[in-house]
């Protein structure tokens, strides 16, 4: 953990970054969609802190859509917190961030999840410690191999200015994260994912953080473009119903921010709104060979270099 200097300058400085990235994300949403807009819920929290959840249901496109910003003090950081640092074990601390979930009607359109944020410890008498954390991945349902070029094209480019290993390093810790261990597959085709990032100085590492919120809406709208108006029946939705099944056991089961939000205090209907309005569980259920289904299975829920040939 470096110890570089931060004020309260640099603290209002991603504050205001991330506020400004949700209306941002959320303008751009509701003209995609072109039918609902956000329900804004601002809350407070007892500890300190607060945010504002915005919430699109029932959309043209979007099924389900959340979009929260928090910004939330405590005496103590949470177990969730510590568990790889246990040298902060008993800190006070500030944490800020924008996390977002999408859930779209059509099958062919695939579930998203983005998240950036930042941490404060402080400890009376010492430097703060503070770290960013964050990224994008993807969870298609049916599987295009143009959408995943597209997807980590963006990714990539987020990543190029600040080192050439940036990328690769990033997309592999999605990989591994967004892994259900007791499914044995990965939750969806990746993107990236960073945590405890403060070695090279805030502002590298801000400016990382900022790269990556803002090539979200580049890498995701035009797949939506692309697949919103494609024709599918009831199979199609059963399989999407189905598959976000998985999505559900890993947001309970392994995901962070889920953890930190319950452990923390937070707002409990912020933290769940990542969860999908309609999914299904099948008793040992497995795909058809040679369907569309299987080719997800076999083909896209493997962890591969999607820019290889390109």
């Amino acid at each position: 953990m470096s110890d570089n200097h931060i004020d309260n300058t640099h603290i209002e400085q991603v504050r205001n970054y991330l506020l400004t990235l949700q209306d941002t994300i959320c303008a751009a949403l509701e003209q995609a969609d072109g039918k609902q807009r956000f329900r804004e819920d601002s809350w407070s929290r007892d500890e300190g802190g607060g945010g504002r959840s915005r919430v699109m249901e029932n959309g043209a496109v979007f099924e389900k859509a959340g979009i929260n910003f928090s910004h939330v003090y405590g005496a103590r950081l949470p177990p969730s917190a510590t568990a790889s640092r246990p040298e902060l074990a008993g800190r006070s601390f500030q944490a800020m961030g924008v996390s977002l979930v999408i859930h779209p009607h059509n099958p062919y359109v695939p579930t998203t999840h983005a998240n950036v944020r930042f941490f404060v410890a402080e400890k009376p008498g010492v430097d703060p410690v503070w770290w960013f954390g964050g990224g994008f991945d993807l969870t298609p349902y049916y599987g295009f191999t143009e959408d995943a070029v597209h997807w980590h094209r963006l990714a990539r480019e987020a990543c190029t200015p600040f080192g050439e290993l940036v990328y690769t390093n990033y997309k592999k810790w999605c990989d591994d994260y967004f892994y259900l261990k007791h499914r044995d597959e990965p939750r969806g085709i990746g993107g990236l994912f960073f945590d405890d990032l403060n070695e090279n100085g805030f502002e590298y590492s801000c400016a990382l953080m900022i790269s990556v919120g803002n090539h979200f809406l580049p890498a995701y709208l035009p797949i939506v473009e692309r697949r919103k108006d494609l024709d599918y029946g009831e199979q199609q939705k059963e399989f999407q119903r189905y598959r976000r099944g998985r999505y559900v056991e890993f947001n309970l089961v392994y995901d962070r921010g889920t953890l930190f939000g319950l452990q923390s205090g937070g707002r409990t209907e912020a933290i769940l709104m990542s969860l999908p309005p309609q999914v299904s569980w099948r008793y040992d259920w497995h795909p058809e060979p040679g369907t569309p289904e299987a080719e997800l299975y076999e083909v896209f829920l493997k962890p591969r270099d999607w820019l290889a040939d390109s």
